[in-house]
């Protein structure tokens, strides 16, 4: 890491990140950022889904969260994308730029948006199309409970509880984590964890989301948006969920809907993006809940809410002098004579299309590299390809991307791989290496990670007298 290097880091919020009143005067005042982004939300939302979000959001007694999650859920969702892309318009419009993009949770698909991969009227599309499947495939009510402790607790406190459908959603920081599953046993963990000392607290979220419960959800909406054409990234843009930054290329459609049942990973993004040089916090949007955890994880960075207070232009200068105070960012080397750049337009940017190369480091490039998973592993010799193998017959049986199963991957908490499930698993990759089917007698709990799955293999097939697959 370069320790001069001060990298800076747009956060993009998820669910629940709404604020009575927010953005209202920059409405009033006819700011051409404000009022494009939300003409446009209004305009696809209205002919998707049959409601606009202005109507709601900039009415003169505008809905508290509560009331907005009990009356209009939809629009609750359709407010956080429109007030992060309203936000990072009115910030990038001065000429000040993030070096990165963090989103979390439904904060990805706008920061991606603001990074060019979707113009506003996909993404808001998008959006749209989520919304409408979790709607129409959520199974039965689900819920989300924010425990006042680290992940490790979380899951002791779900393995009491031992209900399968419980899970472990969202990782946020080492005293703060997110359970997600069907409402009755989030009231039970809700009830147990608060006799345990263990401050719990509703999520403003009408699903489950993050949580195998929405399975059949994932498939239907990967194949509902897989028509929207997506463009190259003109910032980096790092996935909590994925463990990696998204790359030119990327099935989208896929990687979007894997949202809907993966666990996200926040706390570790920020330590990534920190270890990385990352020393500037700016929260594009309402609240102040991600640049809270930042400044919780790692004391002394500069973190920037511009609209966690009441006058929000201060807050948007504040943010403006905050990025442009940070050192020098890192640019791509230019292209090689006869190459090809995409000039694209980020979608938040609020004045004429410039190409702004993506700014592609030494210490970006470490995070992608010394993210958890296969593609860092060395221990032996012929593991990664073995990895490879097996994962490509979890991917093709399970339906998900190849980048969902790195070693630490819990198959059935994270993933919803049932023993039933496992067992069959198992006896592919026996067939699949020559192994026979598995041993009676074996307890497929043992193997609740991809990583000991891929080290259960490899011990068959280097050693076929020994305590592998037969």
């Amino acid at each position: 890491m370069n320790p001069d290097l001060d990298l800076t880091v747009a956060l993009f919020p998820g669910q629940g990140a709404y604020r009575a009143g927010v953005l209202a005067g920059h409405r009033e005042r006819g700011d051409e950022a404000v009022r494009d982004t939300f003409e446009v939300v209004d305009a696809v939302a209205g002919e998707r889904i049959g409601r606009d979000v202005s109507s709601t959001l900039f009415q003169p007694s505008p809905p508290s969260p509560a009331a907005l999650l009990e009356q209009a859920p939809d629009i609750l969702q359709l407010a956080v994308l429109a007030t992060s892309v309203a936000t990072y318009r009115l910030i990038t419009a001065q000429g000040a730029r993030p070096s990165l993009h963090l989103g979390h949770s439904l904060g990805e698909i706008t920061a991606l948006t603001c990074a060019g991969a979707y113009d506003l009227a996909d993404a808001t599309a998008v959006l749209c199309e989520r919304i409408t499947v979790v709607r129409e495939h959520a199974r039965e009510a689900g819920s989300m409970l924010a425990l006042r402790c680290g992940e490790e607790r979380a899951r002791r406190l779900v393995e009491l509880i031992g209900r399968p459908e419980l899970v472990v959603a969202v990782d946020n920081a080492d005293a703060q984590t997110v359970l997600s599953g069907p409402a009755d046993d989030v009231a039970t963990a809700e009830a147990i964890a608060r006799r345990l000392g263990v401050t719990a607290t509703p999520l403003r979220s009408p699903h489950p989301f993050h949580n195998p419960l929405l399975a059949d959800a994932r498939r239907e909406f990967a194949a509902r948006i897989g028509g929207f054409r997506s463009r190259p990234l003109s910032v980096p843009v790092y996935s909590p969920i994925l463990g990696r930054f998204y790359r030119d290329g990327d099935d989208l459609a896929e990687l979007l809907s894997l949202h809907l049942v993966t666990p996200v990973a926040f706390r570790g993004a920020v330590a990534a993006l920190h270890a990385a040089g990352a020393r500037t916090f700016v929260e594009a949007g309402a609240g102040q809940v991600l640049t809270s955890l930042v400044a919780e994880a790692h004391p002394g960075v500069h973190t920037v809410a511009p609209l966690a207070g009441r006058d929000e232009a201060a807050g948007v200068t504040a943010a403006v002098a905050a990025l442009r105070a940070a050192a020098p960012q890192y640019t791509a080397p230019a292209p090689a004579p006869g190459a090809g750049t995409a000039a694209t337009e980020p979608a938040g940017s609020a004045g004429p299309a410039t190409a702004h190369a993506a700014p592609t480091t030494a210490p970006l490039q470490a995070v992608d590299a010394g993210r958890s998973g296969p593609e860092g592993a060395t221990d032996g010799p012929g593991r990664d390809e073995l990895t490879a193998l097996v994962r490509t017959v979890y991917a093709e049986a399970m339906e998900y991307p190849e980048e969902i199963f790195t070693d630490d991957v819990l198959l059935e908490a994270d993933l919803g791989v049932d023993s039933v499930k496992q067992t069959e698993l198992l006896s592919r990759l026996g067939e699949r290496f020559g192994l026979g089917r598995p041993p009676e007698g074996l307890r497929v709990a043992d193997y609740n990670t991809f990583g000991k799955v891929v080290d259960f293999v490899a011990a068959g097939v280097t050693d076929s007298a020994g305590a592998g697959i037969r």
